[in-house]
């Protein structure tokens, strides 16, 4: 059986990573992005598509299921960051940006795709930051958002064992993520606890090979845990 994933976010580096190693994997990927630019290259079908939009949203989905027939993962990759010298009013300016992106896309794609993965049994997927539970004062708003996307996540997997069947949600947890060409820009820094986007892409595919006992409502940690 070739299985349909949807990879919200896919433009990013860790979104690219992972369109590439579903489609290596023999997956059918849907890839979507808010920047047709940012999709350029990728093998996969690509969609242009407002995440902060429910409706385009489940049109979206509800495309990718009625020409496949199925929907067996959404990996959601929609990343941002802001962070400052200390908690001060300028947290709430980083919050109005990142609250969206962190937090109502994940929303709106999980609603979207809840049905169809019950049905499949398939995966759902976000990626978290150890900083989520352990919040600096500059950071505030980013472990804010990234705490409130593992909540809702947690949730969805209550949703998942509820209606019974195979279906899960994961949180993926790293410290940070590393790409080719952060790298390139700082060849001596060390990098330590960062997670390259190729091994999460390859932590992402491989969650299709365990049972859904293991991974739903799990928080996995691909840096070493506090």
């Amino acid at each position: 059986m070739t299985r349909v994933i949807a990879v919200a976010g896919a433009g990013g580096p860790a979104g690219r990573a992972a369109v590439r190693r579903l489609a290596a994997g023999g997956a059918v990927v849907a890839a979507a992005d808010a920047d047709r630019a940012r999709l350029d290259g990728l093998e996969a079908e690509t969609s242009v598509v407002d995440l902060l939009d429910l409706a385009a949203t489940q049109a979206w989905v509800d495309d990718v299921v009625a020409r496949h027939g199925r929907l067996d993962g959404v990996v959601h990759l929609v990343g941002g960051w802001r962070g400052g010298k200390g908690l001060s009013v300028e947290a709430l300016d980083h919050w109005a940006v990142l609250e969206p992106l962190l937090v109502r896309t994940l929303q709106h794609t999980s609603l979207a795709a809840q049905s169809a993965l019950v049905e499949s049994g398939g995966r759902f997927v976000v990626v978290s930051a150890a900083g989520a539970g352990q919040p600096s004062a500059g950071n505030a708003s980013y472990a804010a958002a990234k705490a409130a996307a593992e909540a809702w996540t947690l949730a969805l997997a209550h949703a998942f064992g509820r209606a019974g069947g195979d279906a899960a949600a994961t949180i993926l947890v790293v410290k940070a993520l590393l790409d080719d060409a952060m790298r390139a820009a700082r060849p001596d820094a060390a990098f330590d606890g960062f997670t390259h986007v190729d091994d999460l892409a390859e932590t992402i595919a491989g969650l299709w090979d365990r049972p859904s006992a293991e991974l739903n409502g799990e928080r996995l940690w691909l840096t070493p845990q506090p």
